[in-house]
């Protein structure tokens, strides 16, 4: 009796990216995504979407581009249709709950029953709080045939946020701002208000999983926070900090008392933090180290605004 064959997996998303291979299934990854940055072993894969955002353009262009996008009911994204079909997957991964990340449930359902007759199964992440990323662990394994390594997976997310909860135990209350875009200045929802409890700090105005908010620098100002992490979905580091030299809400934050004590911090956000999968445990060793520097290191993935320096 011959063994079926390994399933030939497309995935739309970054995180799932880095979920599947997380599960140990890059060998048979066929396809990803525009976004999709690591592991290294996979970057030579077809890239099967694109953008119609312009993501060179500063923090307030993007932003004006994908309201434009949404409220003309057009997707952010496009599926190369032709070589999705070419490489004819079992399994594509996408998501249905943020329209601005990655290309849609809705996206590739067309495409899949425009080219393969629906052949092809189609898994949607769509995680709102860290129950949610457990959950599309283990959906992902399940869709692939390996359901052991989506617990598997999940018991080591769990111990690295275990991990990080130890080290900061009887800590200072620290309060912390989660700034998710520049401009409009956003505070993060989604899982971020859980993973700053884990480090140790209470988030301002927005406590609870779910949507993020928009705010105005001047909320921000009034809440007085101890430390501010400025963590923009796609910016690396360095963007960060050009955006936010030049951003309308700089002389604000210039005159918070967390800047003058040295404790705004700009992060990988792209890599980290808005990327819901296997690296959010460091996401919140990351914030830990920003909170509470005295019990985490911050190992290089912290930069200081406006001086630039590492903690």
């Amino acid at each position: 009796m011959t063994s079926p064959q390994p399933l030939r997996i497309v995935s739309l998303l970054s995180s799932a990216t880095e979920t599947a291979c997380a599960l140990g299934l890059a060998e048979q990854i066929v396809g990803i995504s525009h976004e999709c940055d690591t592991p290294p072993e996979i970057l030579d894969r077809p890239r099967l979407s694109s953008t119609r955002v312009d993501p060179r353009q500063p923090s307030a262009a993007i932003d004006g581009q994908v309201r434009s996008l949404v409220r003309g009911a057009l997707s952010i994204y496009d599926v190369d249709e032709e070589r999705l079909a070419q490489l004819a997957p079992d399994l594509i991964l996408t998501q249905d709950h943020c329209a601005v990340c990655a290309v849609t449930l809705d996206d590739v359902e067309v495409a899949c029953r425009r080219l393969t007759g629906g052949d092809a199964r189609v898994v949607s992440t769509c995680p709102v709080d860290l129950d949610g990323i457990r959950a599309d662990f283990r959906r992902i394994a399940g869709a692939a045939g390996v359901p052991e390594r989506g617990e598997a997976l999940v018991a080591r997310f769990d111990a690295q946020l275990d991990e990080v909860r130890r080290r900061v135990a009887g800590g200072p209350s620290v309060r912390v701002a989660l700034i998710e875009w520049i401009d409009p200045p956003m505070i993060a929802g989604g899982w971020m208000p859980e993973i700053a409890r884990i480090a140790g700090a209470r988030p301002i105005l927005l406590d609870e999983p779910g949507h993020f908010l928009t705010v105005d620098w001047e909320q921000i100002a009034q809440e007085d926070p101890d430390v501010v992490v400025v963590m923009p979905c796609g910016f690396d580091v360095q963007r960060t900090l050009d955006e936010l030299d030049g951003s309308l809400g700089a002389a604000t934050l210039r005159g918070l008392r967390a800047t003058r004590e040295g404790r705004t911090f700009a992060v990988d956000g792209n890599v980290f933090f808005n990327r819901p999968g296997p690296r959010i445990a460091e996401s919140a060793e990351i914030l830990a180290a920003a909170c509470h520097p005295a019990r985490v290191a911050a190992a290089g993935r912290l930069r200081r605004w406006p001086d630039r320096s590492a903690p």
